[in-house]
């Protein structure tokens, strides 16, 4: 039975303009109809975005969250990516801060490039702490040698510390290098630096020993005087762990790392109830995985996550990679890789009772979407309606609703009416799009999911390998509670706080959107929109 539905009021307040949100130019073209239309209307981002925070000239890289004890608020340095960067000398750490974690404000540039000829012509990511002993903030980075001779180290651990946060001094005098102690000269990066239940600092550096990546570890009572501790973790088979970041949790220790090797290229974390046990998730290439995913956190559309916790909360900060030319399926698939820096995106750590972590939504963004939007059913395919239940029903069931703004939160309930109905959520669809983008949630076997990303249409390649999610479980009920973040072409779903799922979709705002149904049938409900 087919239903022709023409809108659904949800709510007296009426949508937010779509101008209002833009501080681009496109929006001239507008005709005063523009919500009546389905178009496929080809969009821009803002030069600037607040949310999943993009600085007006540039890009976020390697984020190193810290929460900051003095201020109460959350500090997020960062590598300042500008294309074109500057030869030689490039990725110098910026910064932001957060009270809410949904709207950012910047510190600008925090800790300098050096000279092409000194030891940290190029910065690499780090880590912040606080030392309460002498009320200095230090951070810890990698200094990268422009064009290393077989003399010179190629990485090095190197410090620099503030009383304010605002003004940073380099200690010219510290050089952590990694062949003092058996490591690799040009791999010898990332330093992490945590306190450990000892009352001793901790430090974790990505490394190499012979051809086996390991993860070193130096302790030190005063953050100057560093005693080698051995190794902390080996990598398992031909893998290296990035941006390693170990933190407690309740009763368990973890580590969050991100693997580096192009055929992975996500963030993953083990588990374990003593930091020995953390330790021995590798040991012999064990692979003790810490759940049913090996791990995985997130899809290929979030790198570098590093955590930092207010005490209430664990937050993990990442970035989404750009797409060359803005082409929504150029998603560096292996053997290829997704293009370095991009967009701020940060998830909420959720700790489940078997001590497995999986990512949900941030409170303050959800909050930031305040302004309740009217929706507008444009087109429909295979539906009945039921009040304000939907049941779509065959192979090509879908309903079409009016455009989204720049910043939006969709979210409803889907029931599907088996354990393999299939189906799923396409943006950047106009009623004449030969292509549009489509999150599937797909059924992997009777009781597995998984999030694939497909180019749909009669254009359409299909399905786009390397920026697929993860296998979670399918819910028992069969009931996915779905909510989706878009800060323009930014895209986060969730679902059911055991999935999170992060891409980047160019053309989200000002174009239509749709549920859709792929054989079977499913129920949708509780359909709401709310932006800013």
């Amino acid at each position: 039975m087919k239903q022709m539905i023409y809108s659904l009021a949800l709510t007296a307040v009426l949508a937010t303009p779509l101008y209002s949100c833009s501080n681009n130019d496109d929006n001239m073209t507008e005709q005063k109809d523009w919500m009546g239309t389905t178009a496929f209307f080809s969009s821009t981002d803002e030069q600037l975005q607040s949310t999943y925070y993009k600085p007006y000239s540039g890009y976020v890289g390697d984020p190193m969250p810290f929460y900051d004890p003095v201020a109460k608020d959350f500090k997020i340095l960062y590598l300042q990516d500008y294309r074109p960067n500057p030869a030689g000398t490039y990725h110098p750490i910026w910064g932001v801060s957060t009270a809410d974690v949904a709207n950012y404000t910047s510190l600008g540039e925090l800790i300098p490039c050096g000279g092409l000829a000194e030891q940290d012509a190029a910065i690499g990511t780090g880590s912040t702490v606080y030392n309460d002993a002498d009320g200095l903030y230090y951070t810890f980075y990698t200094g990268n040698k422009y064009q290393p001779t077989s003399a010179d180290n190629g990485q090095v651990v190197m410090v620099a510390t503030s009383s304010d946060f605002k003004t940073w001094t380099k200690n010219r005098n510290f050089y952590l290098k990694g062949d003092a102690y058996g490591y690799g000269k040009n791999d010898f990066r990332d330093p992490f630096v945590f306190k450990g239940d000892d009352g001793l600092f901790h430090m974790l550096v990505s490394t190499v020993r012979g051809s086996k990546g390991v993860l070193a570890e130096f302790t030190s009572s005063d953050l100057l005087s560093w005693n080698h501790a051995g190794v902390f973790m080996t990598m398992m088979w031909d893998r290296f762990y990035e941006c390693p970041d170990v933190f407690k949790m309740g009763d368990w220790w973890y580590l969050v790392y991100s693997e580096m090797h192009a055929a992975v290229r996500r963030v993953q974390y083990f588990k374990g109830r003593t930091l020995e046990e953390l330790k021995a998730c590798t040991r012999d290439d064990a692979g003790q995985w810490p759940d049913s995913h090996e791990g995985f956190l997130d899809s290929r559309g979030f790198y570098a996550g590093k955590t930092a916790s207010d005490g209430t909360n664990r937050y993990i900060w990442g970035w989404c990679p750009t797409r060359a030319g803005n082409d929504n399926t150029a998603v560096g698939a292996y053997p290829a890789e997704p293009e370095w820096a991009g967009n701020l995106v940060v998830h909420r750590l959720i700790q489940h009772e078997d001590g497995t972590l999986t990512l949900g939504e941030v409170p303050g963004i959800s909050d930031k979407y305040s302004t309740a939007a009217d929706i507008k059913i444009m087109e429909s395919h295979g539906v009945t309606a039921d009040g304000s239940v939907y049941e779509l029903s065959g192979d090509d069931a879908y309903l079409l609703f009016s455009r989204l703004g720049y910043h939006n939160k969709i979210s409803f309930t889907v029931e599907t009416s088996n354990n393999w109905d299939k189906f799923g959520i396409s943006l950047v669809r106009g009623s004449d799009s030969d292509k549009y983008y489509t999150m599937v949630v797909n059924p992997e076997n009777e009781n597995a999911r998984k999030v694939n990303f497909e180019q749909e249409g009669k254009e359409g390649t299909g399905f786009v390998a390397g920026i697929d999610g993860y296998v979670f479980d399918r819910p028992s009920d069969n009931i996915y509670n779905v909510t989706i973040y878009t800060d323009n072409s930014i895209c986060v779903m969730y679902i059911n706080d055991v999935c999170c799922y992060t891409n980047r979709i160019y053309g989200i705002q000002k174009n239509c959107w749709s549920i859709n149904n792929y054989g079977g049938s499913v129920k949708v409900s509780n359909l709401k929109i709310t932006q800013y």
